[in-house]
């Protein structure tokens, strides 16, 4: 009897043993993974019906830029979820805020409303044709500024065409990028826009123009209009930087960011389609857009062949030597660099975002075509942060197959991953990061971190030899040097001082990345005694 006790102590003992070690076993392995996770553990999750596309029924009336701000941001939600604790760690909440909260911006709001004095489009004096040049950005540029311009010459506007001989080679049409019925509709009491030529007009002469760059309202009604005299169609052969982004009337100005912001929708596949990307991202907690400027087209067109093997860099010299439309063909690599005029690369963007204090477990969300040279040029980006995401690994092959080939159409959904970031951040300063800085500013002044790229690599270059004191002062200069490059509310930047003619307007920073003060006002607030308050 008493063996019989002993033996039943001895299994109970021996079972709970085995219990404990199971749980131990299992903790250790959920912690290895959200603590030390590699590249290659990072899978995306079964999604459930919430992160799956909607029917096509669904898809009407659906847009991803209603919301100001984010859920996991917004009032009374809880702003830190389960992976962003772990993410702040040990971080106390005001680092984390430092990270990832907008400065507080509270007195501006969109303003784009017309005067009082602002009048429905009157008799249309005739049609005006457009060729939207450039990827998707320029092309969005181009195609507001000629809704103003055929406000101005009192035109009627065809639905432009896209570009459809650039690098890019995509022949999407209008419709399959932008939403071409809303986008006729919101303008209706600005401009008359037609889908199509009236039949009776397709053989009619035209008046081709190419209309000059950073022109202001005198020039076209001086000037262009004097070709409704003998012609009832004018043919703008180029969209690009059109207008003049300072001395416009008010009234232009905020035509020009009605038809950016809310006439110009992308089509409801693609809004679908970006919605779910941003929705698959969040899952992760916040996340920064990180728009990677190291492609093949960027690194030929601009001459910058750091980290890059000499096959590679005679690669890219070929592809430039052979780009008609790229004017400028010797480049010193060297010199563009210090000049901060190259984009970051991937290894310095590693360095970038580790000395402003993001850990490493940070969701980051690559907006960009492929990286020229792949995996080699990323080890060092992916060996600090692992939790790398694109609409590739986010979607799967089927829901992306409707967007392959199409440039315009896969940079669309990059932009909406973009715009509704937590934080975005651009290696370099195309067309793509102006339009995601404007939007962003627009909807509210979203933390949008431009790097000093000139400060970035000088430092970068002293960090090989450098001590651990000396690695942790840079880190502090790196934070100093952008503490006011996050996308606060400013007003647009003017000329460069010194430069004269079109170098003069070139060096303005453009309207579509800095929209205030012409469509960002300040909200007006309650009076409120403040004489017992201490300054």
């Amino acid at each position: 009897m008493q063996k019989r006790r002993w033996r039943w102590i001895s299994l109970n003992l021996l079972r709970k043993l085995l219990m404990y070690a199971v749980c131990v076993i299992a903790l250790v392995a959920l912690f290895s993974v959200h603590l030390f996770p590699s590249s290659s553990s990072i899978k995306v999750p079964n999604f459930s019906d919430a992160f799956k596309l909607p029917t096509q029924h669904e898809l009407k009336h659906q847009s991803w830029t209603r919301e100001l701000t984010p859920p996991h941001l917004s009032k009374g939600k809880d702003p830190l979820s389960s992976h962003s604790r772990q993410l702040v760690g040990a971080r106390e909440i005001s680092d984390y805020d430092k990270l990832w909260k907008r400065s507080l911006n509270s007195k501006f709001e969109p303003c784009i409303e017309p005067s009082a004095n602002y009048t429905s489009p009157g008799e249309s004096r005739g049609y005006l044709l457009v060729h939207a040049n450039g990827g998707l950005n320029q092309m969005r540029f181009g195609i507001c500024d000629m809704v103003a311009v055929a406000r101005i010459i009192n035109a009627t506007l065809v639905i432009p065409e896209l570009d459809k001989k650039s690098f890019w080679q995509d022949n999407s049409h209008f419709s399959d990028v932008f939403d071409e019925d809303h986008f006729i509709n919101v303008l209706a009491n600005d401009v008359r826009v037609v889908k199509k030529l009236p039949k009776e007009l397709a053989t009619a002469s035209k008046s081709k123009k190419e209309f000059r760059s950073w022109s202001g309202v005198e020039y076209y009604e001086e000037e262009i209009t004097n070709s409704w005299l003998n012609h009832q169609i004018i043919q703008a052969s180029k969209s690009d930087s059109r207008l003049a982004n300072n001395y416009l009337p008010l009234d232009i100005q905020k035509l020009r960011c009605r038809s950016c912001y809310e006439a110009l929708r992308f089509a409801p596949r693609i809004e679908a389609m970006g919605k779910l990307l941003v929705d698959r991202m969040r899952s992760y907690g916040p996340y920064i857009a990180l728009h990677l400027r190291f492609e093949k087209d960027m690194l030929a067109f601009s001459g910058c062949t750091q980290e890059l093997s000499p096959a590679e860099a005679e690669e890219l010299r070929m592809l430039r030597n052979n780009t008609d439309n790229w004017k400028i063909k010797d480049i010193d690599s060297k010199e563009q660099r210090s000049k901060g005029e190259c984009p970051l690369t991937p290894k310095e963007v590693g360095f970038f975002l580790s000395a402003l204090g993001y850990p490493s477990n940070t969701p980051i969300y690559i907006a960009a075509g492929e990286t020229y040279g792949g995996d080699s040029h990323m080890a060092y980006l992916l060996s600090r942060y692992p939790y790398i995401m694109s609409k590739e690994k986010l979607a799967t092959v089927e829901e992306l197959q409707p967007f392959i080939n199409h440039g315009s159409q896969l940079a669309a959904l990059d932009y909406i991953v973009s715009v509704e970031s937590d934080v975005f951040i651009p290696s370099y300063s195309g067309n793509m990061a102006k339009a995601v800085e404007g939007h962003r500013r627009f909807l509210g002044h979203r933390k949008t971190i431009v790097p000093f790229r000139k400060i970035i690599v000088r430092l970068f270059d002293k960090l090989e030899n450098a001590t651990l004191k000396e690695r942790n002062k840079i880190s502090s200069q790196i934070i100093d040097a952008h503490k006011k490059r996050q996308g606060s509310p400013r007003k647009r930047k003017g000329p460069i001082s010194g430069t004269r003619g079109m170098d003069r307007f070139r060096s303005e920073e453009s309207f579509y990345t800095n929209p205030k003060p012409e469509c960002l006002c300040q909200r007006e607030t309650p009076n409120v005694n403040t004489s017992h308050i201490i300054s």
